[in-house]
């Protein structure tokens, strides 16, 4: 059978130790120096958490801001009308608009990544799930992204608040950053989120809450992080 994976990838995955656990800040540096792409790669983590999705109680969802941010221009939509519109535009929104930006997503004109929605929107915005739900774009009270207060929303978004979820597998995967980001900053973002996904900890799971973490770049290997490390994230 015929490896799947060029020869970049596996001169990469070379000098990743096999079976190693590394700290967040040596994981962080074998990440860049074996990022083989000729772009500026995002930077993700993986965390494989001992949770049933299937179960109401235990679907681990949510958002936090990242102390730098992720390094990715976010295009945000905003569903509102009359004095939120405009502190939604003011804030710095992509797209603001009610019935006229219902209607463009209807044609298939989606230009943005993120929503927000006001309450009262929401009824409109409801008709168009189908088509956002599947792209992850339904804005959600969960997440923060259904509220009044839609300026500091739209802020928070453009400075690089993400979104975590476990998938059917118990696994969250969520940008970090970028290759070109030095050290610190990824480290620092991997400690919010770590300490982030420790804190929604859902109290009906039971035995090892995470299971493993791994950090790779988008075209590179993962590499394996001790789950261990909770307090100094920057050692070696």
């Amino acid at each position: 059978m015929a490896n799947k994976h060029g020869k970049k990838f596996r001169a990469a995955a070379e000098k990743v130790e096999s079976g190693k656990l590394y700290t967040p800040l040596a994981a962080v540096k074998v990440v860049k120096e074996v990022a083989c792409a000729n772009f500026d790669e995002t930077v993700e983590a993986h965390f494989r958490l001992g949770v049933d999705t299937r179960k109401a109680d235990q679907n681990i969802r949510g958002s936090i801001s990242l102390p730098h941010g992720t390094g990715k221009t976010v295009r945000v939509a905003v569903f509102a009308e009359g004095a939120q519109a405009e502190q939604a535009t003011a804030a710095g929104a992509d797209v603001v608009g009610s019935d006229e930006l219902i209607a463009q997503i209807q044609k298939g004109e989606i230009n943005f990544d993120a929503a927000i929605a006001t309450p009262m929107m929401m009824a409109k915005v409801g008709r168009i799930g189908k088509i956002l739900g599947p792209r992850g774009l339904m804005p959600n009270p969960k997440l923060g992204t259904v509220t009044m207060d839609v300026a500091k929303m739209v802020s928070e978004l453009k400075a690089g608040r993400v979104e975590y979820r476990a998938d059917r597998y118990g696994i969250c995967h969520v940008p970090l950053g970028r290759v070109s980001f030095d050290d610190q900053k990824l480290v620092e973002n991997y400690a919010a989120l770590y300490t982030e996904i420790l804190r929604v900890k859902p109290a009906s799971a039971k035995g090892r809450y995470v299971k493993s973490i791994s950090i790779s770049s988008t075209m590179g290997p993962g590499v394996k992080v001790d789950s261990a490390v909770t307090r100094n994230f920057m050692e070696e």
